[in-house]
Parts: structure tokens; sequence; C-alpha cells
């Protein structure tokens, strides 16, 4: 294999990488909280001292950087359940996640589960100021809200205030295969910032015309990466045979 096939190689399996992100992204359009992620690539130069023409000696590749998501927020959806969250700007819910460390999510569906914790739609505990789970009395049931600044009240009192974490470099926020966040280095809103909304959640910002104009234009690529293929292989060909033909 020549390097020029290497060098196609190396741009299909970037096809094929952002094929698989917009394909990902269609099947969570439906996702609450889930954010829309784009494939990120370099340019990696490799010189060819070998080659008889020195313009033809830097070889240019493409190099898969990972993916980042799209931070502009889903629209707001309302459930019916008024202890639903939508965080009106940045930042994330805190819950601990299965394996006891904390985790991130903009979906927020809000439950009380048999303990009096606050709950998401997973069982996670969702995590207050410092960390710490809030509890609800089984008394304050019938009374129970979330303020818009994430304080959770009964009749006889706050309970606790439901943390908002911002983070200011958004690439260290990565997904989990359980559909939550993780992150490390991140700060929790005062109550003053804090913009909260009951009553719904936010819903996936994956727009479906985008992410289908995205397949249908890397699959033209792809094709044409093919057919540069064949033709390369065709002038080999024809190359081999006119060699031949003077020997």
């Amino acid at each position: 294999m020549d390097i020029s096939s290497y060098v196609l190689l190396s741009q299909e399996q970037a096809l094929r990488r952002r094929l698989d992100v917009a394909a990902n992204n269609m099947a969570n359009m439906s996702t609450a909280g889930f954010k829309r992620e784009r494939p990120v690539f370099r340019e990696f130069v490799e010189r060819q001292p070998e080659a008889a023409i020195a313009s033809s000696r830097p070889v240019s590749f493409v190099l898969d950087q990972g993916a980042l998501h799209d931070t502009a927020a889903g629209a707001f959806q309302a459930t019916g359940n008024p202890l639903d969250l939508f965080i009106d700007g940045p930042g994330y819910l805190s819950v601990e996640a299965p394996g006891g460390d904390t985790a991130y999510t903009r979906a927020g569906f809000v439950k009380v589960n048999g303990q009096g914790e606050l709950t998401n739609a997973g069982g996670q505990r969702i995590l207050g100021e410092g960390g710490r789970p809030i509890t609800v009395p089984a008394e304050a049931m019938a009374t129970l809200s979330i303020g818009g600044d994430g304080t959770v009240q009964s009749g006889d009192g706050a309970l606790g205030r439901i943390a908002v974490t911002v983070f200011d470099d958004e690439r260290g926020v990565t997904p989990r295969s359980d559909g939550l966040m993780t992150a490390t280095g991140g700060r929790e809103l005062t109550a003053a910032e804090t913009r909260l909304k009951t009553g719904g959640i936010e819903g996936s910002n994956v727009e479906p015309i985008v992410e289908t104009t995205q397949m249908v234009e890397i699959l033209r690529a792809y094709q044409t990466s093919m057919k540069m293929s064949q033709d390369m292989d065709d002038m080999r060909k024809r190359a081999i045979d006119r060699l031949g033909k003077l020997g």
C-alpha cells in the first residue's frame, strides 16, 4: 500500500467517526438534557524525505482528537411535575453516581424516593450544596416546592438547596455510559447566580435537519474517497501494463 492509500484511509476513518457522532446525535434527539456532539480533528504532517519531488515530501493525515458537546440549551418541555427542573443558563445538576462519585446531568427529572431523598429519573440522589443529599420529611411532602434559586422548601421552612455546578472548560465535561456526565474542577453557583424553572425539563438540543444534512454530506464525501481510491488502482494497473510491455 503506497502513501496515497494511507492518506485516503485516514480520511475514511475520519468520515466514519463523523458518521458515528451524527448517528448518536440523531439517536438522542428525544433524550432530556442531551447535548449534541461534534468531532474534532487535526492535521498531522509527516515528512517523506525519500520522495523524488520536493513538493510531495510533506504528507497530511487526519487525526481524531475526540468530540466536543454543544453547550446551547435545549427547549423547555413542560412535564406537569412541579418538582422537575430546567436550568436557565449554564451548569449541571450534581447527582450521586452508582459508584459513589459525583456525576452531572442537565436532565432535571426530580422525584422523592422511599427514603424521602430527592432523586433523578435513574434513582441517583440529587446533591445539594456541599455535595449533601436532600431529605424530605414525610409530613412535608404535601407542601414541597423548589424555588428559582434551587431552595427546596415546605410549609415548615427550607430543607436545603439544590446545587448547580458550572465548569470553566466545557471540554472537560465528558459523557458516561449511563447518560450522566463526568467532570472535575467545577464551581457551585450561589443562590443569587442560580436560575431554575420548575414544571418542566430541558429537551435535547439536537436539530434533526442539521444532523441529516451532515449524514448526507458524509456519505457523498465517502463516495468521493472511494472513487479516488478506485482511480488510483486503475492508474497503477495501467502503469504495470505499460512497464510489462516495455520489458
